[in-house]
């Protein structure tokens, strides 16, 4: 499978990847077992933002995969993006999603949407690492029905003045500028619209840091809008069309989510089976050995599903449902793998201490929470099967 398209031949498709895309995927598994590795129990013990790890990722081109090239970036596409978050979050999930959110959520809607002003001004800072992006559309009352949201933006002179809370926003305490998303009039959707907020500009605070289960290393806040001036020319994309900017980012967003679940997983059938092989008297229960199966089937299961959905987005088609089939199966496939996991590992299991995947399961459980709920994909989903 190669960055831009399917090879074919008389044997069918082929499923290996290209030289391009074997040379990230090396790269990034060896940054993980260099950088993450080595830290991650670390990081989510103290709750600790791992910013070195983050500035050697900005180093190695890893926060400028959908950036242009003009601006700096490597241009890649959505499958690069998925190998290269395979790897980071098998090393650290919460360093994988603060590089998936910077790409994907930010970086991505600016580079589709954004005015050549905007991309000038805002993707050569992003591409370095000088600067981080996050996301926000989520409210008290605006979770898994994003059109919900009550953040209000009012038009005064030359600015846009914004007033409202978002909450668990994913980098929300190290990012410097927000894709944010408020009404500009009360019609349900297209009464939304998508602006470029920098922390910097006057209004913009960020509220508490939530206290989390998992991803412990990822700061997730609140950021507050508290009459914030955002001049005019960062309206990004329509008036009015913020919901469908926001729709879209997410399908790719949910493709990131679906290769943080591929490299979580794939760290817990590593994990389990060193544990398997290091007791004997686990390795001579049977039904342990059914349950490695599964979860290497599974994982090869929901790669294949997440490569697939995103190749369709690398080729310009819908992949809404690819998507979200993709991000519901790989994240429950991921739960239920740790939670065999803590299973088989017995005490040692649920003892950081003794054993990496109680983080594991932690670090699992957002995965079928946020970029859309299991049941909201499967609600995706059903409406793609119902027509």
């Amino acid at each position: 499978m190669t960055s831009s398209n399917v090879t074919t031949d008389s044997a069918g498709v082929d499923f290996r990847l290209d030289a391009e895309l074997e040379e990230l995927r090396r790269r990034a598994n060896d940054f993980a077992e260099r950088e993450l590795v080595p830290n991650a129990e670390l990081w989510d013990r103290e709750a600790r933002f791992p910013k070195e790890a983050i500035q050697k990722a900005a180093r190695e081109g890893f926060l400028r995969m959908t950036i242009p090239a003009e601006y700096g970036g490597l241009a890649m596409s959505n499958l690069a993006g998925c190998i290269l978050l395979e790897e980071l979050n098998r090393g650290c999930a919460s360093t994988g999603v603060t590089v998936s959110v910077h790409n994907s959520l930010f970086c991505a809607p600016v580079t589709k949407h954004g005015t050549e002003e905007q991309k000038a001004k805002y993707l050569p800072k992003m591409a370095t690492g000088e600067w981080l992006g996050a996301y926000c559309l989520s409210e008290a009352g605006a979770g898994s029905d994003a059109a919900a949201l009550r953040c209000a933006a009012r038009r005064d002179g030359d600015d846009w003045v914004l007033d409202g809370a978002k909450l668990w926003i994913t980098s929300g305490s190290v990012a410097d500028c927000f894709v944010v998303f408020a009404r500009t009039s009360e019609h349900r959707t297209r009464g939304i619209s998508a602006f470029l907020v920098e922390k910097a500009f006057p209004g913009c605070v960020v509220g508490k840091k939530e206290v989390k289960l998992g991803l412990r290393g990822s700061p997730t806040t609140e950021i507050l809008l508290e009459n914030c001036r955002v001049p005019a020319g960062n309206l990004l994309g329509e008036e009015g069309v913020g919901f469908k900017i926001a729709l879209d980012t997410l399908d790719g967003g949910r493709l990131g989510i679906a290769a943080q679940s591929l490299g979580i997983l794939r760290a817990i059938l590593e994990a389990t089976a060193v544990y398997v092989r290091e007791h004997e008297d686990v390795a001579a229960q049977q039904r342990f050995h059914w349950k490695l199966a599964d979860m290497a089937t599974n994982l090869d299961a929901a790669r294949l599903l997440t490569w697939s959905a995103a190749h369709l987005r690398d080729l310009g088609e819908n992949c809404t449902a690819q998507s979200a089939m993709a991000k519901s199966f790989a994240s429950r496939m991921c739960n239920q793998a740790a939670r065999d996991a803590v299973e088989i590992c017995g005490a040692d299991g649920g003892l950081d201490a003794r054993s990496p995947v109680a983080r594991f399961l932690r670090d699992a459980r957002i995965t079928e929470i946020y970029e859309g709920a299991t049941d909201i994909q499967r609600l995706v989903i059903a409406r793609s099967v119902l027509g």
